[in-house]
C-alpha cells in the first residue's frame, strides 16, 4: 500500500517493506550528496568578463594561471566592425609576434596556393596552439575548452580569423572561466575573479605611430588631422620640423568642439616643435591642426614631417619607427568612375548638354563594417541617400555636380556595404550640364570639350577623390546624330571652395558629323558661286548684275540660318569668314557688272571686254585666296 505520495504503508513486522524503506533513504542520501558537490563546484567555478579591441594584424594576447586539472572555458564575440574573432590556447613561449607573423604567414601562403581553408587551419593551427575555435553554434562567435595537464602559466589569444587573412577588426566581448562551462553559451554571469590579465606588452593594445608629410602655401596656411578615438590615460604625442622654404610651424590640439588642449609653435631658430597631451577620459574626434606661423607679418611656406603617437614617448625625440594601433584616421579614399550612356541633346546657344549617366563611387570607411551575424547577410543594400543616411550614419562622401544646371533627374540609386566597411554607390541619372568651354572659331569643323565636373562637399583632410577607370565609359549608342565622341579622359584636382576639395572630372571631346554642313551649307554656297562665274560668258552685263544680286541676298539668308544655330559671339567663324568673303567678292561682282554696263553705254564696248577677260581670272582667284585664309586663319 501506498499513501498520497506514493510512500509505502509500513505494517508492523513488515521486514520488506522496512528493507525497501532503507533503501530509498540511502539513494536519497547518496543523490543529495552528487547535488551538492555540483553546487559546491559551481561555488568554486571563477568567470570574467573583458573586452577590447582588435585591429587588422594584431593579436591580443592574456596570460593565465591554470592548476593541473583545472578546465578553461572560453567564449568570444564581435561587438563592432566586421570583427570575426579566433581563439586560441598556447603556452607561455608563444608570443605575440609569432601569432600575426609566423602563424598568419603559413595560413596565408597554403590558402594563396589555393589550398582549402577547412584543411588548412586545423593543419598549422595544430602546430602552433594547444586548443583552438574558430565559429561556434552557427556564428562568427568562437568558444573553447581545454583541461591543463599541468599547473603552470598559459596565454589566451584572440586574433581575427586566419580564414579572412585577419583582415576583420573590431571591439571584442571575452567571457573567460575555470571550470564554468557555461561560459560556452556567451550568457555566464562574471563572478569578479581574475582569471585573465592582459599581456599589454604582447598586445601592444594601445601603442601607434604615424608619420605624415604635407605642404603649407601662401594659399594653404593651414590643415588638420583628425584622432584616432582615444581613452582615459591615452598619452598623445606629436613632432614636426619643417623640411624646406621658410616654414615655422605650429601645432593645436583641440577637442571635438574646437577647444583648445594643447598648443605649441616653433622658432625660426628650431624650425621644429613637439606637443603631448593625456586624455583624462575616452573621446573621439580630436583633431590636430599644423599651422604656419608668420614672419615679420608674412605667411611661412614650404612642406613640413609631422610624427604623432599613442603612448608612444619616442615620438618625441622624432626617431619612433611607424606601426601599430591607428593615431590618425586617414582621408579615405574615394574612386570615382562616370559611365556616359546618351547625350539628349546639345543647345549651342545656351553652351549646354544634356546627358543620361552612371555615376560610380566606391570607399572604405571602416565606421562602415558590420559583422553577418547582424543580419545574417553577406552584404547591406540601401536603395537612397536617406535609408543609408538613417541607418548607417551622415559620414558619407557627398558630392555635387559643379557644372549642373537643371535639376538631376535620379532614376536609380543603391549604395551596396560590404562586411569590411568598402560601400559602392551607384547613380543613374539625366541632367542638363554647362559646357563654358565651347569655342566655335572652326566651327563647323570645330572640336567642342565637354565636363561632367564632380565636387566632393567635404574637405580633402576627409575624403580624396581617384579616378575608377573599369567603371569610366563612354556609350556605343549616345542617340546623338549631329555629334559623334573621338577621345575621352578622366582628371583630378583640387577646387576652393570653403576648404580645399577634391574635384573630378570626366571629360570628352566631340567632333560634328559634317554631312549637313557639307550638303546643306557649302555645297549650295559652291554652286551659286560656280553659277555666277558662269554668267561671265553672258555679254549682257545688266543680267549679270541682277543674277549677283539675287546671289547675294541667297547668302544673306544663309547668314541668317547659320546665326541661329550659335550663340552671339563676339569672334568670327570659319564659316562666318567664308560668307563675309562671299558678301564682299559677291557684291564686288555686282558693282563691277554695273561698272561693265555703263561702260558699254557710253560707246566703250571694247574696253569692258578686255577687263572682262581679266576678271574672268580674278574671280575665281579672289575665292580660292579666300578660302585659303579663312582656312589658315581659323
Amino acid at each position: 500500500m501506498y499513501d498520497g505520495a506514493g510512500w509505502p504503508v509500513r505494517g508492523r513486522g513488515d521486514r520488506s517493506v522496512r528493507a525497501h524503506t532503507v533503501w530509498r533513504v540511502l539513494f536519497l542520501a547518496l543523490l543529495l550528496g552528487a547535488l551538492a558537490g555540483t553546487v559546491a563546484a559551481r561555488d568554486d567555478a571563477a568567470v570574467q568578463e573583458l573586452t577590447g579591441r582588435i585591429e587588422p594584424g594584431q593579436a591580443i594576447v592574456y596570460d593565465l594561471d591554470l592548476q593541473a586539472g583545472q578546465t578553461l572555458y572560453a567564449y568570444a564575440e564581435g561587438t563592432s566592425g566586421n570583427l570575426d574573432p579566433f581563439l586560441a590556447v598556447a603556452g607561455p613561449d608563444l608570443n605575440a609576434s609569432r601569432v600575426h607573423t609566423e602563424f598568419a604567414n603559413d595560413v596565408n601562403r597554403s590558402l594563396a596556393a589555393g589550398q582549402d581553408a577547412l584543411g588548412v587551419i586545423p593543419e598549422v593551427a595544430g602546430r602552433y596552439f594547444l586548443a583552438w575555435n574558430d565559429d561556434t553554434n552557427g556564428t562568427y562567435d568562437s568558444a573553447l575548452q581545454y583541461r591543463a595537464p599541468a599547473a603552470g602559466g598559459y596565454r589566451l589569444i584572440v586574433i581575427g580569423s586566419p580564414a579572412r587573412r585577419g583582415q576583420t577588426f573590431g571591439d571584442y566581448r571575452l567571457l573567460v572561466g575555470i571550470d564554468a562551462p557555461q561560459v560556452l553559451t556567451g550568457q555566464a554571469e562574471p563572478t569578479g575573479a581574475a582569471v585573465a590579465v592582459l599581456n599589454t606588452s604582447a598586445s601592444r593594445m594601445r601603442v601607434g605611430v604615424r608619420e605624415v608629410t604635407g605642404n603649407l602655401s601662401a594659399n594653404r596656411s593651414s590643415t588638420f588631422y583628425i584622432l584616432d578615438p582615444v581613452e582615459a590615460n591615452d598619452t598623445f604625442y606629436a613632432s614636426i620640423e619643417a623640411a624646406s622654404g621658410n616654414l615655422v610651424p605650429a601645432m593645436i590640439l583641440r577637442d571635438y568642439g574646437g577647444k583648445p588642449l594643447a598648443a605649441v609653435a616653433s622658432t625660426t631658430e628650431t624650425t621644429g616643435a613637439t606637443l603631448q597631451y593625456t586624455f583624462s577620459g575616452a573621446s573621439s574626434n580630436n583633431r590636430l591642426e599644423v599651422l604656419s606661423s608668420p614672419l615679420n607679418g608674412v605667411n611661412t611656406t614650404g612642406d613640413f614631417r609631422l610624427l604623432t603617437g599613442l603612448n608612444a614617448p619616442g615620438v618625441l625625440a622624432g626617431n619612433e619607427p611607424p606601426g601599430g594601433r591607428p593615431v590618425l584616421q586617414e582621408p579615405i579614399q574615394v574612386k570615382v568612375g562616370v559611365e556616359l550612356e546618351q547625350i539628349t541633346d546639345v543647345d549651342q546657344v545656351s553652351e549646354n548638354f544634356a546627358a543620361v549617366a552612371n555615376i560610380w563611387m566606391e570607399w572604405n570607411d571602416p565606421a562602415l563594417a558590420f559583422s553577418p551575424d547582424e543580419c545574417n547577410c553577406r552584404v547591406k543594400i540601401y536603395r537612397s541617400i536617406g535609408d543609408f543616411v538613417d541607418a548607417e550614419g551622415s559620414r558619407w562622401p557627398e558630392f555635387t555636380l559643379y557644372n549642373q544646371q537643371a535639376q538631376r533627374w535620379t532614376q536609380n540609386q543603391i549604395i551596396v556595404v560590404q562586411q569590411s566597411g568598402t560601400a559602392t554607390y551607384f547613380e543613374h541619372f539625366w541632367t542638363t550640364l554647362q559646357a563654358p568651354d565651347f569655342n566655335f572659331r572652326a566651327y563647323p569643323f570645330d572640336t567642342q570639350d565637354f565636363f561632367i565636373r564632380i565636387d566632393s562637399l567635404y574637405p580633402e583632410e576627409l575624403y580624396v577623390y581617384e579616378p575608377w577607370p573599369e567603371k569610366t565609359a563612354v556609350g556605343t549608342q549616345l542617340g546623338e546624330e549631329e555629334w559623334y565622341i573621338t577621345a575621352s579622359d578622366t582628371g583630378i584636382s583640387t577646387v576652393e571652395i570653403t576648404t580645399r576639395n577634391s574635384r573630378y572630372s570626366f571629360h570628352f571631346e566631340a567632333a560634328r558629323h559634317l554631312t549637313y554642313y557639307i550638303l546643306r551649307i557649302l555645297v549650295p554656297i559652291l554652286i551659286i558661286i560656280l553659277l555666277t562665274y558662269v554668267t561671265f560668258l553672258l555679254k549682257d552685263y545688266g543680267k549679270r548684275a541682277e543674277i549677283a544680286s539675287a546671289n547675294l541676298l541667297l547668302f544673306i539668308a544663309f547668314n541668317f540660318t547659320i546665326a541661329g544655330s550659335l550663340p552671339r559671339l563676339g569672334y568670327l567663324t570659319f564659316l562666318d569668314a567664308v560668307l563675309v568673303a562671299t558678301f564682299v567678292i559677291t557684291g564686288a561682282t555686282v558693282a563691277y557688272n554695273l561698272y561693265l554696263r555703263w561702260l558699254a553705254t557710253e560707246r566703250q564696248k571694247e574696253i569692258a571686254e578686255r577687263i572682262d577677260r581679266l576678271m574672268v581670272w580674278l574671280y575665281p582667284a579672289a575665292y580660292v585666296a579666300a578660302f585659303v585664309l579663312a582656312s589658315l586663319f581659323f
